[in-house]
């Protein structure tokens, strides 16, 4: 049978966590750094009720969620641009600025989609290595080519939790030629409460070469909704616009947006509980020689250099007990790790019960 030829892309597909184990009905997923209280009862109020009209398309522009959140984060609405997660505005920017044989730089271990939406536009993807699994700002300026088009940053990035300060994201911009495009993912921001840490958003609101991404998928806990947005300069906003699917937030996910944004104590307490338990898990894995990160987003990359046991065996162990971490060989190529998210605190008190166990034997 004759067909259409495709295009053949050369990327290998995304891998997301795990989510279940055969033969066990309930399990505790510690492996997409979801939100560990779920979500603010605003939303929960706004979607149980019956004024969402299902057969009315939504607002195509995100209006009023656009014009929530330039209250809420005090910039312009006219800059914000609002997408189906924060992954359909990666997509868009490489849409839109990449050519056959441009070239994006990313960090040695980063957020996958990154790799995967330069690659479907015809990119080349420039690995900077990282130091001790830090951004590297020196390693990133020697990647930089006349080719050079983007550069991705996740801050704090995913999936080491590591971060730049204040000084060294200005540094990296002021370093990088004024025409190339900085795209500062400010994904776990609001779990960021580390004195040298400013979030893209704080630093570059005003400048027009760099543009920022936030989500609704982590503290917000709207993952499943999908939703998230973007800040640029109006030029590059304008631009998308004119790529930009004609419906692609669905309104449920707006309106539990806009609730979800009004509620402070929520993301307040949210915030305190991945501190509190993100600081045991760390003292607490530490014990069994387990080191990690510094504590910053929801997650914890857990090192097993020093440990009794590798990282597969511990995953497999912990799997067998209905406990699901973040392999971060598939797609990371990062060996003898794994990633835990911070979990509720029934969930992470099963995780140091069943750890013990393990290590007894």
């Amino acid at each position: 049978m004759t067909t259409t030829k495709f295009k053949k892309i050369n990327i290998e597909a995304y891998k997301p966590g795990k989510s279940s184990v055969k033969k066990l009905k309930k399990v505790i997923k510690l492996s997409a750094n979801e939100s560990a209280l779920g979500v603010s009862s605003r939303v929960k109020k706004i979607l149980s009720t019956k004024n969402i009209n299902f057969f009315k398309y939504p607002d195509g522009k995100s209006k009023f969620l656009r014009n929530q959140i330039s209250k809420k984060f005090r910039c312009n609405e006219d800059k914000i641009i609002c997408g189906a997660g924060s992954d359909e505005v990666i997509q868009m920017l490489c849409q839109l600025f990449l050519n056959p044989k441009d070239e994006v730089i990313v960090p040695q271990f980063s957020f996958l989609m990154y790799r995967i939406y330069a690659k479907i536009a015809g990119a080349n993807v420039i690995f900077a290595k990282e130091k001790k699994f830090k951004v590297s700002v020196a390693e990133i300026i020697k990647k930089v080519t006349k080719k050079t088009k983007i550069v991705f940053l996740a801050n704090p990035n995913n999936p080491t939790g590591t971060y730049l300060t204040k000084p060294e994201l200005i540094k990296l911009r002021k370093k990088l030629r004024k025409n190339i495009l900085l795209v500062v993912d400010d994904a776990y921001a609001e779990y960021m409460k580390n004195i040298d840490y400013k979030s893209g958003l704080n630093l570059f609101k005003n400048k027009e070469n760099v543009f920022i991404l936030r989500t609704f998928s982590k503290v917000y806990g709207l993952s499943s909704l999908r939703i998230g947005w973007g800040y640029g300069s109006r030029r590059i906003i304008k631009a998308l616009n004119n790529i930009k699917p004609p419906f692609n937030v669905n309104e449920v996910a707006q309106k539990a947006a806009v609730e979800a944004l009004k509620d402070n104590k929520f993301i307040t307490r949210s915030v305190k509980h991945n501190i509190i338990y993100a600081t045991k898990l760390k003292k607490f894995l530490n014990s069994y020689n387990i080191n990690s990160n510094k504590v910053s987003a929801n997650f914890l990359l857990l090192d097993f250099a020093k440990c009794k046991f590798r990282a597969k065996y511990f995953y497999e162990k912990l799997k067998k007990k209905g406990i699901i971490l973040r392999s971060t060989e598939d797609g990371y190529k990062i060996k003898n790790m794994l990633r835990l998210t911070i979990g509720s605190k029934k969930e992470n008190l099963k995780f140091m019960k069943v750890t013990e166990s393990i290590f007894r034997k």
